[in-house]
């Protein structure tokens, strides 16, 4: 029996699906996959629409749907994708509140997430599904496809604080609790996060005296995301940077601040061990110029590390919205 939705639209009276089925694109978006990854499941391994139309875009029922969403559930626990298409296509019928094609965008409230493989991911935007999936899949095409549109759709800040963290988080815990068994999902998912930022960056804004930011992780310190999030976020804003990476020693990060002279230092500790107040101070305390006019930097103390190791007199922002203020107030 077939209804028609406010807007006349004829569905069809399973989960709100329309009559003419999903096209292929609707279906990727709802899966949180790549549009190429649907058609490729279909020409590989017969995970196509059971009924064709006689119309140029393929169309797919709420059966077509689950088999695809059962596929995805198995690939993300690690099956090879012909085993789990063998799986998807030979399963029983789905629950009818399991190709509901209304699904809304940020999860409700109190909604607990999964990716497939015990993947928690909690009250988090939906996105987060598809990206998560993507990643334990280790489907590089579907993830930079994900990523891009969450920055495209959301922005630097938005994408990074909403969709990337609460993802690379829930990674991280499932391979600290599972022997280090999905390390390598999480360093892959690392990698297109990486790229997305670089690919989402304008170009390096130009020198412009004491206006630049130098932005450096502490010695023995390695983890760069968020640094590199910051860095795409102030470019954007047309603050000129200067990215020193990981692990950067104690002396080049002294040369790197004299030579450039910045407006301000961003120091980023992820833990307690590379934490270290004596060289935020030092660095707080250089100064250059002539004299009667000499300045110093800004210094921020930035990430998990700094929690209990406040430095008097530097800033430390919580979060990455607060660190972009801090560093372009002008900006709009």
């Amino acid at each position: 029996m077939s209804t028609r939705g406010r807007s006349g639209e004829e569905r069809d009276g399973s989960g709100g699906l329309p009559a003419g089925g999903l096209t292929t694109g609707d279906v990727a978006r709802r899966l949180g996959v790549a549009p190429t990854t649907v058609r490729t499941w279909d020409r590989r391994y017969g995970l196509g629409p059971e009924a064709h139309t006689g119309g140029r875009h393929r169309r797919w029922a709420p059966a077509d749907v689950a088999k695809l969403e059962r596929m995805c559930a198995l690939t993300a626990t690690g099956l090879p994708p012909a085993e789990a298409a063998r799986l998807a296509r030979t399963a029983g019928p789905p629950a009818a509140d399991s190709v509901r094609a209304d699904r809304p965008g940020p999860a409700p409230a109190g909604h607990r997430s999964r990716a497939g493989s015990g993947l928690r991911l909690g009250d988090v935007r939906q996105e987060c599904r598809g990206v998560a999936r993507a990643a334990l899949r280790l489907d590089a095409a579907a993830l930079d496809d994900l990523l891009t549109a969450a920055i495209a759709e959301h922005g630097l800040v938005a994408a990074w604080t909403e969709v990337f963290v609460p993802t690379l988080q829930a990674v991280g815990r499932k391979w600290e609790t599972s022997g280090e068994k999905y390390i390598e999902v999480e360093h892959f998912l690392s990698w297109h996060v990486s790229g997305a930022l670089r690919q989402a960056a304008p170009r390096t804004v130009p020198d412009r005296p004491g206006s630049t930011v130098v932005l450096a992780c502490t010695p023995g310190e390695t983890h760069t995301l968020p640094l590199e999030v910051l860095s795409a976020a102030l470019t954007e804003r047309g603050v000129p940077v200067r990215m020193f990476g990981g692990a950067l020693p104690v002396d080049p990060l002294l040369a790197a601040v004299r030579r450039t002279g910045p407006a301000a230092v961003a120091l980023w500790a992820q833990s307690r061990a590379t934490a270290s107040r004596p060289l935020a101070q030092h660095v707080a305390a250089m100064e250059w110029g002539v004299r009667g006019a000499r300045r110093g930097p800004a210094v921020l103390t930035l990430g998990p590390g700094w929690a209990g190791q406040a430095v008097a007199g530097l800033a430390r922002p919580p979060g990455l919205a607060e660190a972009v203020a801090a560093l372009a107030p002008d900006a709009p």
